[in-house]
């Protein structure tokens, strides 16, 4: 595989580690408080870096770009998981991670507005076609209503998509690594106003809650978002990367009949078709196009 093209492994990746979290967060959030489970997310995963750091080397960010770190840790942290967790209480796993899929949306248009990132035709297509798949999905569960816990996994979406635009224009100068580390921290720091309570939870949590907040916090979390900026800083455009998010909605439901033993019907199987379809389109059509053109060109 192409240097260029490495994107591809982180980002799959990435996409695993964060439909697991939408599990474990489900799970977890049986007992943890939304606010108390985002600062215990984070708070692990900064630890873990603590201890990654010792092995490799990491330059303290330059001043002048503090501010866009402390700007990536609200969005891609902070607020992210405030409203994330509070949706996350309102809708099951899977319906979580439908919702969530709008981000490769939302970061494109604000892509092309922003960075003025151009889009083919082909990818316009397969976007539509891969929203059209997430629609499907969204149609069997039939609970979608205009209530609190969506608008909030809107704003999740929106946030985190103002977080890939971030990463994007921070691992421009910045390590990727540097930045995925800094990002955390800085959003760790500003999520410990819900530390009080967090120590009380987690004093009388039972054992597999704390099992499910080590998953959350160095898998779908550190190692997660550390492959995700490999990715962003990897690909030619935004785009590309967060495209893979509109996996997440089938990868969840997989992973919700191994984990917790929910029965995918015949329209979730469809719908995750057409959304591997439109990846599929997104990714590899204009390049297989492409190359048959110069085949025709060069016979």
């Amino acid at each position: 595989m192409k240097s260029k093209d490495n994107f591809h492994i982180f980002a799959i990746i990435t996409i695993i580690l964060w439909s697991s979290g939408f599990v474990f967060t489900r799970l977890a959030l049986r007992y943890f408080s939304p606010l108390s489970l985002g600062f215990l997310r984070y708070f692990i995963a900064s630890i873990s870096f603590i201890l990654f750091v010792f092995f490799i080397k990491i330059k303290i960010p330059n001043k002048n770009d503090i501010k866009w770190f402390v700007l990536a840790g609200f969005f891609g942290f902070f607020f992210y998981n405030i409203a994330y967790n509070i949706g996350a209480t309102t809708f099951p796993a899977s319906t979580t991670s439908l919702i969530l899929a709008t981000t490769p949306v939302i970061t494109t248009l604000l892509a092309r507005i922003i960075y003025k990132e151009k889009l083919g035709k082909i990818k316009y297509i397969a976007i539509i076609i891969e929203f059209t798949g997430v629609g499907i999905l969204t149609l069997i569960n039939g609970i979608f209503a205009i209530n609190t816990g969506l608008l909030w996994l809107i704003f999740a979406s929106i946030s985190f998509s103002i977080y890939n635009l971030l990463q994007r224009k921070l691992t421009k100068k910045c390590p990727a690594l540097q930045v995925s580390i800094f990002s955390i921290w800085f959003g760790t720091i500003l999520l410990m106003i819900f530390m009080p309570a967090s120590i009380t939870e987690v004093k009388i949590a039972p054992l597999m809650q704390i099992i499910y907040l080590i998953i959350l916090g160095i898998f779908a979390s550190a190692i997660a978002y550390l492959t995700w900026t490999y990715a962003i800083n990897k690909a030619q455009t935004t785009s590309s990367v967060t495209n893979y998010m509109f996996l997440t909605p089938f990868i969840t439901t997989i992973l919700g009949f191994l984990l917790a033993n929910e029965i995918p019907d015949f329209a979730t199987i469809v719908g995750g078709i057409i959304i591997v379809i439109g990846m599929f389109f997104y990714n590899f059509l204009e390049k297989i196009i492409s190359g048959i053109g110069k085949k025709k060109y060069v016979a």
